[in-house]
């Protein structure tokens, strides 16, 4: 496979990806329009959120597996063949439960399909400089991709009619559907080998989905404290315990639980469900924050996050490889952290009455640098101690705990950012002044989540050796204590 063929092959991957990732947050600023046209309630109109949610979150950890059992390649296209099946039927839909069941088979196949890529392009690219690069593609595309779907949501929706941010997927997923087929080598996967451990499959499945469901719904809902919460939650972590020791007596676990031996695997997959459940409150309550506070529409709400995701791409496609050979990816965590943390302090500090260039803008051009920064370094990391036979397994795990940790962090934040606004409206507060409290704690709070995941990273992730040629500002004894890690893991 030439370089150019490479090359080509990670774009079209990237287009799959920022296709799945487009919509986890076009949909959001459609809602009002779906709820008018097909006469949702308030609380039913949540299921066009969760049901995709649930679905995605709950097979991504599933889906990565397979890709290496059964190939990667192949998982991928059956994913966007269902993805954009799934989205046309979306943009034709004409009743509640009709748009609801596909966003559901939406989930699955936007599960399948992005929940391999990572595998893929670690495997394609195994040069520690061209994989820093391909990862720093696909850091970017997954990080902004979000503020994206923000812009072309409101575009789409304000232009034409909600049905259009389905039906553009078919097109696109057409298209690198086409281009998947002529240009990814073909991976026949490790196989069964001793037969598939279907106990295992269905324990991680329902483990993952009764978790998503409670969070996204009785959580969200009633609280972390209500019954019914607890309930659904013990019986998700009884499921993933009966799991875990399915998996340690297995003959052939579908997930050999050898990965999580890698300090830098687990590590890194730790400090992105802090991450990303910190940056899930600026990107969602800062959202409401513009619309409810200070009146944006979805056009403007898109505009106002364009800087972060300009600064996010410069760094990401431009600089991140740069700075990972020359610094390491583990250092390239720290000002990274420290960026995002600053930015949502900013914003801990907004006013009622605040000003996009003063009060919004330096928040979001600090959220660009860190982002940009820090997510291709802990991609890497979070790859750098898979073998070829479970990269699939831990692009799937990658990104599990994203949607994890989105999904904790939206209904934490959420729910005590809502309970500390009623509790100023109660004292006298105005509405707007509430609302601007109820944030303040969110964003404060997020910027705590940011310190415990600087905590992680100085604590359990080590320093990887920097490849010959390439100078890493790691200190000799870090280097001297992971190479002795690698011995002794490799032991």
């Amino acid at each position: 496979m030439t370089d150019r063929s490479r090359r080509i092959a990670l774009y079209v991957l990237c287009v799959g990806v920022l296709m799945i990732v487009l919509d986890a947050t076009v949909v959001n600023v459609a809602l009002p329009s779906i709820q008018t046209d097909l006469g949702f309630s308030q609380s039913s109109l949540a299921w066009v959120v969760n049901a995709y949610l649930i679905a995605f979150g709950s097979l991504l950890l599933l889906a990565g597996r397979l890709g290496d059992l059964i190939g990667r390649r192949t998982v991928f296209l059956a994913g966007l063949v269902v993805f954009t099946g799934a989205s046309l039927t979306c943009g034709l839909a004409q009743s509640q439960g009709m748009l609801v069941a596909a966003r559901f088979v939406q989930g699955v196949g936007g599960a399948m399909t992005s929940a391999v890529v990572l595998g893929m392009i670690v495997t394609m690219f195994p040069q520690p400089g061209e994989q820093a690069r391909a990862i720093g593609v696909y850091g970017f595309v997954a990080s902004a991709g979000g503020s994206v779907g923000l812009l072309a949501g409101g575009v789409l929706t304000q232009a034409i009619n909600w049905h259009w941010i389905f039906f553009v997927n078919v097109p696109i997923g057409i298209a690198t559907g086409i281009l998947a087929l002529r240009l990814l080598v073909r991976d026949e996967g490790i196989g069964f080998g001793a037969g598939a451990d279907v106990l295992g499959a269905a324990l991680i499945t329902s483990s993952l989905m009764l978790g998503v469901y409670t969070i996204v719904k009785p959580a969200a809902e009633h609280g972390w404290g209500a019954t019914r919460t607890l309930e659904l939650g013990a019986v998700s972590l009884a499921l993933g315990l009966a799991f875990v020791l399915r998996q340690a007596r297995a003959r052939n676990p579908l997930i050999p639980l050898r990965i999580f031996r890698s300090r830098n695997v687990s590590g890194a997959n730790v400090v992105q469900m802090l991450m990303v459940a910190g940056m899930f409150g600026m990107f969602f309550l800062g959202a409401l924050y513009l619309q409810r506070v200070l009146g944006y529409d979805a056009l403007e709400i898109g505009l106002a996050f364009l800087p972060a995701t300009v600064v996010m791409g410069i760094l990401s496609l431009r600089y991140s490889e740069r700075l990972i050979m020359r610094f390491g990816a583990r250092t390239m965590l720290f000002p990274g952290l420290i960026l995002i943390a600053a930015g949502l302090l900013l914003f801990a500090r907004v006013p009622v009455h605040g000003a996009y260039l003063t009060d919004v803008l330096p928040a979001m051009l600090l959220f660009g640098f860190g982002i940009g920064s820090s997510f291709p370094s802990l991609m890497t990391l979070a790859m750098s101690g898979a073998t070829p036979e479970d990269a699939g397994l831990a692009s799937g795990l990658v990104n599990t705990s994203a949607q994890v940790g989105g999904a904790l962090g939206l209904a934490v934040l959420a729910t005590l950012s809502a309970t500390r606004t009623s509790h100023l409206l109660a004292g006298g507060a105005s509405t707007a002044a509430a609302l601007v409290g109820g944030y303040h704690l969110a964003f404060v709070i997020g910027a705590a989540l940011m310190a415990l995941a600087f905590l992680v990273v100085v604590s359990v992730i080590r320093p990887v050796a920097a490849p010959a040629g390439h100078m890493q500002a790691e200190p000799d004894h870090d280097r001297a204590k992971a190479r002795q890690g690698e011995l002794s893991e490799a032991a």
